[in-house]
């Protein structure tokens, strides 16, 4: 039976220019760069110790519906300490589009990557 997702696709325009933003800037780790038959590179990064993987994969990033005013983001990254790592982020030039908002299960912070998809930091109580 299933056992768990493993890999999940971020479209982007440049695959050189998001690993260099989601390693060097983000601090997740290269796994795996592969050539394909006929398309491009079979790239993927992960955060250190997770087995899970995106796969950054040319092409143009969707539109969502809204919620909160914001389309919903592409990825949840969790955090021990949410506005430490916002902090440190914003440090290494990241944007974010939200401050640290708090909810009753924890706390989220949005910012997007290079290629415009929608990324959140979340840290639960």
């Amino acid at each position: 039976m299933l056992e768990k997702v493993f890999y999940t696709n971020v479209l982007v325009s440049d695959q050189d220019r998001a690993l260099d933003f989601y390693t060097s800037v983000l601090g997740l780790e290269k796994r795996a760069e592969n050539p394909t038959p006929d398309g491009p590179r079979f790239l993927t990064v992960g955060v250190k110790g997770d087995d899970f993987q995106l796969v950054l994969w040319p092409g143009t990033p969707g539109r969502a519906e809204p919620a909160m005013g914001q389309a919903p983001p592409s990825i949840t990254i969790e955090t021990d300490d949410c506005q430490k790592t916002v902090e440190e982020l914003e440090s290494r030039g990241v944007e974010f589009e939200s401050g640290v908002r708090e909810f009753p299960w924890g706390y989220t912070a949005q910012f997007r990557d290079p290629d415009g998809n929608r990324l959140q930091l979340r840290q639960g109580r």
